[in-house]
């Protein structure tokens, strides 16, 4: 419905004139419009339907805020199943309303802050926890919060403080508080290990302990604080003994580890040392210097072991040397002449020098090489004896060749030497021989000193040799032994072994 209203119309009477029923349907601001009898002549007023103005829309405030409130509701629901409860406490450090993450960064950047201001003469000097390496287990502090209040359950809300054990690194506070105060400190001298060339051995220098502030009460101070949740504590320090970085003990145990590689240093085949290490040459290749946490580390140059690995071949490699054994006539071995040696040729040594620093700088001074073996042969050697009376002749035999022959001088008829199959059970390099030579009141005896080369093989019957008493050889003269030249003699002595075959016939 619109609005009747008038408006002058200059050209005569107005466009239109309003019946009963309209009046009746008028609004109220209408009925009361000025009537045609008030306006003055050639005014007349002119109604026209003016549009009705639009009735205000209802606001639905109610159900907007209903809706965010519930969203927002849900939102602090879910929220709660990640976050520790309000007025949660690690230390001094606030961790409500924070995930454990950020409850561990919380923590840690508070400690890290924390300042201790040393008090005294010549001004105040100021460390922070980071200064002093202070730390906490943050991450395991923040998820125990949040595992024993967690924020969806209100009855573990605002509990009592967790306490929190902080630490610091004993190295970046000791040169922190020397760095902050100089004047309270006495820096302490590390143990040295050095090769001494008198005893080719490395000696220890003892460790000389010096002073400064005590780091363990800053430390104190420094937890105090971080509790209280002060985030500044002046300390007055005392001082304290400060040990050196590199004790005696570390210096002992270095040295005493390499002593003993150098005791084995070498190339070795199998449990052979074929190559000794000089002690001195091996202390020339190693570098002694600082290692982490007081440790002395050791560092080994491969171009002083590479000049000693080029020259392995000349040392390693050989040929096989073949066994030789005495036997008797049957094979049995008597007597092993020469030991057997398998030849060796020294294989690749790529990579040996980088090998070998590695094992020397982890004090392990046996270098193992690989070689290729070539295996010896065994030589069997069946010695015997003959003894021709009549021919006044001894025989070497040798796998059953003659290989030598000598004179001889047998026994007289009156002593004779006995025949038959003996062996050779015994030697004797030189003897007095004779009754007489041991007892002076022996009858029918006699008395041959100094006789040399005795080879035993009959009771009381040798071989041996007779230059210092015989001016011939050839026919029986003898009490009873071979005699012999000392030159024979003395072969016989060497070439025989105990088991030798010897037959003496007429």
């Amino acid at each position: 419905m619109t609005d009747l209203v008038t408006r002058p119309n200059a050209d005569g009477p107005a466009d239109s004139q309003p019946t009963a029923d309209d009046s009746a349907q008028l609004p109220a601001a209408a009925a009361t419009a000025t009537p045609a009898s008030d306006v003055p002549a050639g005014d007349a007023p002119v109604y026209a339907w003016a549009p009705v103005e639009p009735a205000p829309k209802k606001r639905r405030w109610g159900l907007w805020i209903g809706v965010t409130a519930a969203a927002a509701a849900i939102g602090m629901v879910a929220a709660s199943v990640f976050l520790i409860a309000p007025g949660t406490a690690v230390a001094g450090v606030p961790v409500g309303f924070l995930t454990p993450g950020a409850a561990a960064a919380a923590i840690e950047t508070r400690l890290a802050e924390t300042t201790v201001v040393l008090t005294g003469p010549g001004g105040d000097a100021e460390l922070t926890g980071a200064d002093l390496g202070a730390t906490v287990d943050a991450q395991a502090l923040a998820e125990t919060a949040f595992a024993e209040h967690p924020m969806w359950n209100p009855t573990g809300w605002f509990p009592s403080p967790m306490d929190a054990e902080v630490q610091i690194d004993p190295v970046l506070a000791a040169d922190a508080l020397l760095a902050a105060a100089p004047d309270l400190s006495v820096a302490p001298a590390d143990a040295t290990v050095a090769f001494d060339a008198a005893s080719a051995s490395y000696q220890v220098t003892p460790a000389v302990p010096g002073e400064g502030i005590d780091a363990e009460a800053v430390r104190q101070s420094l937890q105090d604080a971080f509790l209280a949740g002060q985030q500044r504590i002046e300390v007055e320090p005392t001082l304290a003994a400060v040990d050196a970085e590199t004790t005696t003990t570390i210096a002992e145990a270095t040295a005493s580890r390499l002593n003993a590689m150098l005791d084995t240093a070498g190339f070795y085949i199998g449990e052979e040392r074929t190559v000794p290490l000089d002690r001195a040459v091996v202390a020339s290749w190693i570098t002694l210097g600082d290692g982490d946490r007081g440790t002395i580390s050791v560092e080994v140059d491969q171009a002083g072991i590479q000049s000693v690995i080029d020259t392995l071949p000349g040392l390693v490699n050989r040929e096989a040397v073949n066994a030789t054994v005495i036997t008797n006539k049957a094979g049995t071995v008597l007597r092993e002449d020469v030991t057997g040696v398998n030849g060796r040729a020294l294989e690749g040594t790529d990579g040996l020098a980088a090998d070998a620093a590695t094992q020397l700088a982890a004090g392990d001074g046996v270098i193992e090489l690989a070689v290729a073996e070539t295996p010896f042969t065994t030589v069997a050697l069946a010695r015997s004896v003959e003894v021709d009376l009549s021919a006044q002749q001894a025989y070497l035999f040798e796998n059953g060749t003659m290989v030598e022959s000598f004179t001889i001088s047998s026994g007289t008829a009156a002593t004779p030497t006995p025949t038959g199959n003996f062996t050779v059970f015994a030697y004797t390099r030189v003897q007095d021989m004779g009754a007489l030579c041991y007892n002076p009141n022996a009858v029918n005896s006699y008395c041959t000193e100094d006789v040399p080369y005795i080879t035993w093989f009959a009771p009381d019957i040798a071989f041996h040799g007779a230059s210092n008493f015989r001016s011939s050889l050839g026919y029986p003269q003898s009490h009873g032994c071979v005699n012999m030249w000392d030159d024979a003699a003395r072969f016989i002595y060497e070439w025989t072994a105990t088991g030798t075959e010897v037959s003496v016939y007429s």
